[in-house]
């Protein structure tokens, strides 16, 4: 047998061959043991020796796949994946849980997202094992390119690939990357951890629950554990702004949204005790500002919006709703950070190719919201017209019930297999009989998963548990954040050492302390480049303590 491979013994085995000399310094991608998998089906497509470079430590990469099957569509289906063994190994596992459609399997190094990173040092670098996959299907499949732009979303014509996507893969890798791990060191991890943002975020929250046991801590970004609710709000969106421009693009232009969000921080930027342009205190933000302040006055057509406009707004931020007025997902608060960032790029126009500058949304939104989260699925063509299209023909009171919809062939519905099983009535049981944590942080301008629909899902788990939810779980949201990165914001911080101190040292983190990145062209130039502050467990916020320099998180209290 190669000395590099690993090769399957029956159905459930796998071997590598090396002399026993050789593992003794762990460098070395494979080890005499025989690791027997309960997964029916795995096995290592490749195992490879990575020379250190470019910030990366020296390391083993092994390629897998498990489940290869064929799907109801009549496509071929696996679930792939990487993992990542650090040389100098910490005891550590991280499974790193991606975004979007997921469909691809990308490198497995822990992420650099906001809060994964410490100092721009990736989780591998620091020493995790890390484990990435394609959640069991393929986004780049040549038989879906007929599709087009819905290409990656086509899975959902098969109920195991909708399955695998929403929570199985996660399951089904968990015991298989824990084995291999062992084997490859010879001795289980230490401790093991979850992590993501996005869709990522919304794995680890259903893995919070269905497998709470498997990880001793959930880091959590920007969750969509909503995902089919929130996926109407897309519809909801462009139906609302097609009213202001036909042109969707020039509903609320670049030049709006800059207003809008300064218009929002001169309303709330001193509720938090100083004017330094965050609005902090975001709830009584709520309260400060109004949409139709935006409204131009008769006469006036600078430094305002039409009418039309801002009753465009305010249709988005109230959240979409049936014809007798049931909300079918959220409503939005505002925040300074809203029209900044990635805001326009999800709600309005996106700057680049593929998506034809029209929104991200209404190519990704259209098709998961039609082939995964509608039963049965509904096939639409791929181009960036007819998605748009097909948001704008949506029915709020046909469509939406069709997410938690069940048929004989599709036998779970979306919000079955993508949301957490109590996500309307959170209790973790699981996750606090066995002592593990989890954090959870969300931009307040996020434009695709609302912080009020994370806030009400925390402030739901905290009556549950008459109050002691900071015990198990803690909330920190990002005055100005947009979706997992950008905005007007200070986006570098580090809750991956803050989950793993909680974890590992029984250091609840009161704060987590945020800076500048430097990368972000949006932060204002009045803002120092060295500009800290800290991030505070829901429901506080940061509050100017009275006294010290705006720029230094330590003239701030959480409040």
């Amino acid at each position: 047998m190669n000395a590099m491979g690993w090769m399957r013994m029956g159905a459930f085995a796998m071997v590598a061959c090396l002399p026993a000399a050789a593992q003794a310094d762990g460098e070395v991608c494979t080890q005499v043991a025989t690791t027997t998998l309960e997964t029916a089906g795995a096995e290592i497509s490749s195992s490879k020796m990575q020379e250190a470079g470019s910030g990366l430590p020296k390391h083993c990469i092994v390629t897998g796949l498990a489940n290869q099957r064929v799907g109801a569509d009549g496509k071929s289906y696996a679930i792939r994946f990487e993992l990542r063994l650090p040389v100098e190994w910490n005891g550590r596992f991280l499974h790193q849980v991606n975004g979007g459609n997921d469909g691809v399997v990308v490198p497995a190094l822990g992420d650099k997202r906001d809060g994964m990173a410490s100092g721009g040092t990736v989780p591998l670098a620091r020493g995790f094992a890390v484990l990435s996959s394609d959640s069991g299907h393929s986004g780049s499949d040549p038989a879906n390119t007929s599709l087009g732009l819905a290409a990656g979303a086509a899975f959902g014509l098969d109920p195991q690939a909708r399955r695998d996507y929403g929570y199985a893969a996660d399951m089904t890798l968990a015991p298989i990357a824990q084995k291999i791990i062992a084997a490859h060191y010879r001795k289980k991890p230490e401790y093991s951890y979850m992590a993501g943002c996005s869709n990522g975020g919304r794995h680890t929250m259903v893995a919070a629950e269905r497998m709470a046991e498997s990880y001793d801590g959930f880091l959590v970004g920007n969750p969509g554990f909503d995902l089919p609710r929130a996926a109407i709000q897309h519809a909801w969106d462009l139906q609302a702004l097609v009213k202001a421009d036909p042109d969707i693009r020039k509903s609320i232009t670049r030049d709006d949204a800059r207003l809008i969000s300064s218009r929002i921080i001169e309303a709330c930027d001193a509720l938090d005790g100083i004017k330094d342009g965050l609005t902090s205190n975001m709830a009584a933000c709520q309260k400060a500002f109004d949409f139709k302040s935006l409204t131009c006055a008769s006469g006036v057509t600078q430094g305002c919006l039409s009418e039309a406009k801002v009753d465009a707004l305010k249709t988005i931020f109230a959240g979409p709703k049936n014809s007798k007025g049931e909300a079918l997902y959220s409503d939005w608060p505002a925040d300074g950070g809203v029209g900044t960032g990635n805001w326009r790029a999800w709600k309005v126009e996106s700057p680049v190719a593929p998506w034809n500058n029209y929104p991200i949304i209404a190519t990704m939104g259209a098709a998961s919201l039609n082939y995964i989260f509608s039963t049965p699925p509904i096939a639409v063509e791929g181009s960036s017209g007819k998605l748009i299209e097909a948001l704008l023909k949506y029915d709020f009171d046909k469509d939406a019930p069709k997410i938690y919809a069940r048929n004989e062939m599709f036998k779970e519905s979306a919000m079955d297999f993508m949301a957490p099983p109590e996500v309307d009535d959170p209790k973790l049981a699981a996750l606090r009989k066995a002592g593990h944590k989890m954090i959870i942080y969300h931009g307040q301008a996020d434009p695709v998963f609302s912080v009020n629909d994370t806030i009400r899902w925390y402030e739901k788990l905290n009556a549950n548990l008459k109050g002691e939810a900071a015990g198990s779980v803690r909330l920190f949201t990002l005055p100005g954040g947009t979706h997992c990165g950008g905005g007007i914001t200070l986006e570098k911080f580090d809750a991956l050492t803050a989950l793993t101190d909680w974890v590992e040292k029984g250091k609840a983190p009161d704060q987590i302390i945020a800076s500048i990145n430097p990368a972000n062209k949006e932060i204002p130039a009045s803002w120092s480049p060295a500009r800290t502050r800290p991030l505070c467990p829901y429901p506080t916020y940061a509050a100017f303590s009275g006294s010290g320099s705006i720029e230094d998180a330590t003239s701030f209290v959480c409040k």
